[in-house]
């Protein structure tokens, strides 16, 4: 196959293709909610056309992509809601219809504040100034640099940031319309808040402690302050937050062997990493339960070529079937969690398209990775785990210890082990069986 061949495969429908019909049911209530992370760079604005050229959107960078090996999915281009501008209400109309329709609960929308300034806050003020669009939502705190390679460093910077006691504060009120919307996702009646990179702060716990004593003392409740799995950052309880986000292909993905010699070029000038979707969903799927409040991530698939032209890292191999799976094994991971409003799933993401990480439909899959999260939904309700994720897995060490036969035998351990995988009915189940009469 030449590169010519490879460009008119992407464009056409592909084997996974499903168009947009009736017929998917979801649960009524349904057992998890799915937050999919949303990217605003989708309508020009001035410092974008001063850095990068004028009328420059994420579409600039998607459509300069090409397939740089055989089986290389680029360019990336959007189907049903086509070159949308996030300038226009109807375009979040339509996606916040798309995303109910197929059991998206809501978005986390990327905020972009400078000490003072404000990047791409349009989709934002459209969503707040129209109370009809049914869309639930919470905000992220993109508190990094913006640099020429688009990875948050200080290389060839665009605009930095200027942390400081007074910046936080100054954040936490511009934010404060958000926060008073009927339509902000809570977790137990507290708004939540996501700080991208905690990192980066000269003091993030006490970034954080200055928020919860602002939004509490103006009466917008104690915050719910989360934080993504990335950039180091694994353990939430080191800044006083209250849990973390899965956020891949972060924070194991990057470590997968390449798979670059199986390669059949199409560009002898390629120096990019192709990595394993199916690795990286299964090494994400068997981290083990920390000791604080994880919201499992899952993602679509991941190619950063559309921004790192020839050298970008991506994942061979996604599929909706392969999604699905992986998002069914993180909702069940979700319903363990004791409290309902923490049975949560972050999706990265909703549109990155420039990432190759987006639900919304394009021109090879259709619709067909939003029917399978559907579809994903509707598995779980059919096989009872709304009831059995309304009690969290029992910690069934101490009976195994107490149970007079002593300590168990190698096999049963394993089953111990599998019981936990298999989530919170058959922990339970296992459990009773082994309790001591």
């Amino acid at each position: 196959m030449d590169l010519l061949e490879q460009l008119q495969v992407n464009a056409a429908p592909g084997p996974n293709y499903e168009p947009d019909k009736p017929g998917l049911v979801l649960p009524a209530s349904p057992p998890v909610r799915l937050i999919a992370y949303y990217l605003p760079q989708f309508h020009p604005v001035p410092e974008n056309d001063e850095w990068w050229g004028k009328g420059f959107t994420e579409w600039t960078n998607v459509t300069k992509a090409v397939p740089r090996y055989v089986g290389h999915y680029q360019p990336r281009l959007p189907g049903g809601l086509g070159f949308y501008d996030l300038r226009l209400p109807g375009t979040l109309h339509e996606q916040a219809e798309l995303a109910r329709r197929h059991g998206i609960t809501g978005f986390c929308m990327h905020v972009y504040w400078f000490a003072g300034r404000r990047l791409l806050e349009t989709p934002l003020e459209i969503l707040l100034r129209h109370p009809d669009i049914d869309l639930p939502f919470c905000l992220n705190w993109a508190n990094e640099p913006w640099s020429r390679v688009w990875d948050g460093s200080d290389r060839q910077m665009l605009i930095e940031q200027q942390h400081s006691p007074e910046d936080d504060i100054a954040f936490a009120r511009v934010i404060e319309p958000a926060l008073v919307d009927p339509r902000y996702i809570r977790v137990d009646g507290r708004p939540l808040l996501m700080l991208y990179r905690p990192g980066l702060l000269p003091d993030a716990a006490a970034t954080v402690d200055r928020w919860r004593e602002h939004f509490t003392r103006n009466g917008f409740g104690d915050p719910y302050v989360v934080m993504p799995q990335a950039f180091g950052d694994l353990d939430p309880t080191v800044y006083g937050m209250d849990a973390v986000a899965g956020f891949p292909p972060h924070p194991h993905g990057w470590d997968l062997p390449p798979l670059n010699d199986g390669l059949t070029l199409l560009d002898p000038a390629f120096r990019g990493r192709i990595l394993s979707y199916d690795a990286l969903a299964e090494t994400a799927a068997m981290q083990p339960q920390p000791n604080f409040t994880l919201f499992p991530g899952v993602c679509p698939a991941w190619d950063n070529e559309a921004r790192r032209a020839g050298r970008g890292t991506g994942f061979a191999g996604s599929s909706p079937r392969k999604y699905g799976a992986w998002l069914e094994r993180a909702c069940r991971r979700a319903l363990r969690a004791p409290h309902r409003d923490e049975r949560i799933v972050f999706i990265n993401a909703w549109n990155e398209w420039a990432e190759g990480a987006y639900l919304e439909p394009d021109r090879h899959c259709g619709y067909a990775y939003l029917r399978e999260t559907a579809r994903t939904l509707g598995r779980l309700d059919q096989r009872g785990e709304l009831e059995a994720g309304d009690r969290p897995a029992t910690n069934i060490v101490p009976f195994i210890r107490a149970h007079p036969a002593g300590n168990p035998s190698s096999p049963l351990r394993g089953l111990i082990r599998a019981a936990r995988r298999r989530g919170a009915s058959a922990a339970e189940a296992l459990a009773d069986a082994l309790r001591p009469s």
